[in-house]
């Protein structure tokens, strides 16, 4: 008998899932978001294992921020990794009022301003930060750069 590695595992498959919770939401295509991300994550150097996104309302959001991270405060987004890059596997939660409020405060349009929130999701997976001015920056410009990749992205 050879040796072997135990236990034995089934070969990853790497998936992208989009999910609702208190919300009725699906994405229009969700094959090309699918594509697209994976572009994305493929770009910055990282290997997807398993993304999950939750689509939810301000107060579904408000509740894990308040539970989880002890912020009491709306949010557009809350990222919870579940490895180190380059391995992206988490969850991302979106809530779709506060993606649908920025839309409208930034002049975007509701479709692009999603788009760029779920960007930032899988940039913060891939490494990226957001809490100093020069890591901001560097967030933006990698949020934009996303978004190019987009084939459904109009400016």
């Amino acid at each position: 008998m050879s040796e072997q590695d135990f236990p034995l595992q089934e070969p990853e498959v790497p998936a992208i899932s989009f999910h609702s919770e208190k919300i009725d939401f699906s994405l229009a295509d969700e094959n090309a978001e699918t594509a697209w991300l994976t572009k994305l994550i493929e770009k910055e150097g990282c290997r997807l294992k398993m993304l999950n996104y939750i689509f939810c309302t301000d107060d579904y959001l408000y509740h894990i921020n308040l539970e989880y991270l002890n912020h009491d405060t709306l949010t557009d987004i809350i990222t919870f990794p579940y490895s180190d890059p380059p391995i992206i596997e988490g969850d991302i939660f979106i809530s779709l009022e506060r993606v649908a409020e920025n839309a409208k405060t930034y002049s975007v349009s509701f479709e692009q301003e999603l788009a760029r929130v779920m960007a930032h999701g899988v940039l913060h997976l891939c490494g990226y930060k957001d809490k100093s001015p020069e890591e901001q920056i560097l967030m933006r410009q990698k949020e934009e750069e996303s978004l190019v990749l987009r084939p459904a992205f109009v400016r």
